[in-house]
């Protein structure tokens, strides 16, 4: 039974970078539900690592920090494919290179970068799949994250990052709603074990605090995120529109937990 009814739905998916990453968990996710998925990564590079891993799956380049890249990727899809029914935007960049900052000293270089590849990328996809994209039952994804309005020092300007990238999904909503039907929504995940994450100073220590919060005692599971992107790009979630889904087992209604704060005493 196709209950989501995916099967032979077109996906284009960006942003694979190994087994543990989101996109790759939604990519096989959408290929159990009988959907076809074209894999976009970064460079020629990661795309011969990811090869065998993505098995016979088409694999397209483009480095998002470019619009050239952009532009011609749209060209090449066009030519292959007449629809594409749904776009999981899973791409997202800091450069901690300078080692753990105050917010107040983050460079400006690494934040307009940032921003240019977490967040705006998103908008230029967007525009230039606009008219690729089905018009009645397109659905346009993105991963965000549980909040973005807690300070975490070791998180630092990527926080801001993907609150531009959350107003950004309200607004292309709109900006799309004058010619289609096509949604856009943000799938916004507690801390997973990601090989992205693992670059955050301090990482570990955040996410074993955030396992202890959830209500279940267990850390998100990439596969839980995956499976949210799915329902968002079926149209059984047709009234879901631009808004964010937090998968994040209960953690923010759980910061006071007896066993967590009985820790501290």
């Amino acid at each position: 039974m196709d209950f989501l009814q995916l099967a032979g739905k077109r996906i284009l998916i960006f942003g694979v970078a190994n087994r543990k990453s989101v996109a790759y968990q939604s990519g096989k996710v959408l290929e159990e539900a009988g959907a076809e998925v074209i894999y976009v990564v970064r460079s020629e590079a990661r795309r011969d690592s990811l090869a065998k891993l993505l098995k016979h799956a088409p694999i397209f380049i483009c480095d998002v920090e470019h619009q050239q890249e952009i532009d011609q990727l749209a060209v090449d899809i066009s030519q292959q494919y007449d629809t594409i029914h749904g776009l999981v935007h899973s791409i997202a960049f800091a450069d901690y290179s300078a080692g753990w900052l105050p917010f107040h000293q983050t460079p400006r270089a690494a934040f307009l970068q940032a921003v240019d590849i977490s967040c705006f990328s998103l908008t230029a996809l967007s525009n230039a799949f606009s008219k690729l994209l089905d018009p009645e039952q397109g659905s346009v994804v993105t991963i965000s994250i549980s909040t973005t309005r807690m300070a975490a020092e070791n998180y630092g300007y990527m926080a801001p990052v993907k609150a531009a990238l959350d107003s950004s999904v309200c607004f292309l909503a709109k900006s799309f709603s004058n010619f289609s039907k096509v949604r856009f929504n943000a799938v916004c995940p507690g801390l997973l074990k990601t090989s992205a994450s693992a670059g955050i100073p301090g990482y570990v220590d955040s996410y074993l605090f955030a396992e202890k919060a959830t209500l279940r005692k267990e850390a998100v599971q990439t596969r839980e995120v995956a499976d949210t992107v799915a329902f968002l790009l079926s149209p059984r979630s047709s009234g879901i529109n631009s808004q964010g889904i937090v998968i994040d087992a209960g953690m923010g209604t759980n910061y006071f937990d007896k066993e967590i704060v009985s820790e501290q005493t």
